[in-house]
């Protein structure tokens, strides 16, 4: 009896991809009575980060977003911080959603969803999200102190809801367990940058195609 060889024979018949995109790279400035922003980011970066808007802890989180996604990310930010952190916090969310949907364009060739359980000590936190093209957050943060700092705590949902509404992903973030509100600040942010490489990443199995089965996001 003759056997065929499935291994060979398929590989025969798979097409070849050729798998170099575009430069995924976006700059957007945003500027406002209230504050002025730029930001850049390069999606098949190295990890490296320059973040000075004014809010040291904010700047903190910009650099877990970008070591831990392998996004280098540059966000220079000006505003009205002896009103409060609101307006800035805010605007670098939506310029940075922005800058994300910009470098990503038609989405072509990406995993699309993403998912990381971030651990920091007593910590743990789940975040789950999808560059479906249709704004949503689920927030389940219950983070027990007003401030981390001179970060107001609030805040955090504000900087996710500004970049879900302009990059038009869905967004789940559950908290699974922590105490202490820097931790789980921090392991959100982490867990966020992980499930965002995922998303981002190319899929060589399919290629140059939009991943929906509607043909487009």
């Amino acid at each position: 009896m003759q056997t065929r060889d499935f291994a060979a024979t398929s590989s025969e018949k798979l097409p070849s991809f050729n798998l170099e995109l575009p430069a995924r790279m976006a700059s957007v400035s945003r500027k406002t009575g209230e504050t002025d922003v730029q930001v850049s980011l390069n999606l098949d970066g190295q990890g490296t980060c320059s973040a000075a808007t004014g809010i040291p802890f904010l700047d903190h989180m910009l650099h877990q977003i970008s070591s831990h996604g392998l996004i280098d990310l540059d966000v220079q930010a000006t505003g009205d911080l002896e009103i409060d952190d609101h307006h800035t916090n805010e605007d670098v969310g939506i310029t940075l959603g922005q800058s994300l949907a910009k470098a990503l364009g038609d989405r072509k060739g990406i995993v699309r969803f993403g998912h990381f359980l971030a651990p920091l000590d007593e910590a743990l936190v789940q975040v789950t999200l999808d560059f479906s093209g249709r704004p949503h957050l689920s927030y389940g943060l219950q983070i027990p102190t007003e401030r981390v700092g001179t970060y107001d705590t609030q805040l955090v949902r504000e900087f996710f809801v500004a970049i879900v509404n302009h990059s038009q992903m869905t967004l789940h973030i559950r908290q699974l367990d922590g105490i202490n509100s820097h931790h789980i600040i921090e392991a959100t942010f982490k867990a966020f940058a992980r499930a965002m490489r995922m998303a981002i990443e190319v899929d060589p199995r399919r290629a140059h195609t939009i991943p929906s089965s509607k043909g487009v996001l």
